[in-house]
């Protein structure tokens, strides 16, 4: 039996997340279903990050177990022709049995876009979080700056998860401004339940005034949810990188 890797781009603003739902679309859903009419086979798929509703992947990763006998080259184009337009596979390859999508992966990298200009554009709706008022984005860097290193992100967790170590390393927050769009890019060894939109929400409130960049210490520290900002809106999200 073949450990078969793919790697994906997607849309997400169709889509209720990766996962599988049991009442809506899933992206995992869709490729399962895809790859059942490929190979004949029932597929486990398994991906390296649960993405939310809304939340697009310029890099997403998943792995499966099959004794298809079609070439792994071959693959791309055969689910490519089942996808729909909005979801693609880039590349496949095959790993070592060991090979884990989402417990092998070392760090990941996510993107955010923030559109800040006094009115929206339309095109950009479902790919950006418009902000109507002015961000001073030198607070937004120097706040940042508290997030870098190894933390308990309690503060940045959503409710509903079930993972009880909340301890993270970010390794770098990149914040840079190209015309209207502001674009924070955080690499970290591992991201808490909408932990990348809550910290993104968070120095948009530093941004604002809303919050003093030297409160991002503090509310670490107090490890309470209600000290940060709040959750960005998941559609100006993108996966951008895993690293294995």
């Amino acid at each position: 039996m073949k450990n078969i890797v793919l790697t994906i781009e997607y849309d997400g603003t169709n889509y209720h997340g990766w996962q599988k739902q049991n009442n809506s679309l899933g992206i995992q859903d869709v490729i399962g279903n895809a790859l059942y009419k490929v190979t004949g086979e029932n597929i486990n798929l398994i991906g390296s990050s649960r993405t939310d509703a809304g939340v697009h992947a310029l890099f997403q990763v998943a792995n499966f177990y099959t004794n298809t006998q079609i070439p792994v080259e071959r693959l791309p184009f055969a689910i490519n022709s089942i996808l729909p337009k909005d979801i693609v596979i880039v590349d496949a390859f095959e790993a070592n049995q060991e090979f884990h999508s989402r417990y092998s992966a070392k760090k990941k990298r996510y993107k955010y876009i923030i559109y800040n200009r006094r009115f929206p554009m339309p095109i950009k709706r479902n790919y950006s979080w418009h902000i109507s008022k002015e961000l001073e984005i030198e607070k937004m860097i120097y706040a940042s700056k508290y997030l870098i290193g190894t933390h308990d992100f309690s503060s940045f967790k959503a409710s509903g998860s079930e993972i009880k170590n909340n301890i993270r390393t970010i390794y770098e927050i990149l914040i840079q401004k190209q015309e209207d769009e502001i674009i924070l890019e955080i690499e970290a060894d591992g991201f808490l339940y909408n932990m990348v939109r809550i910290i993104t929400g968070t120095l948009v409130y530093v941004g604002l005034g809303k919050i003093n960049a030297e409160e991002i210490l503090n509310i670490l520290e107090s490890k309470d949810r209600t000290k940060a900002g709040i959750t960005a809106p998941p559609q100006g999200l993108y996966l951008l990188k895993i690293y294995y």
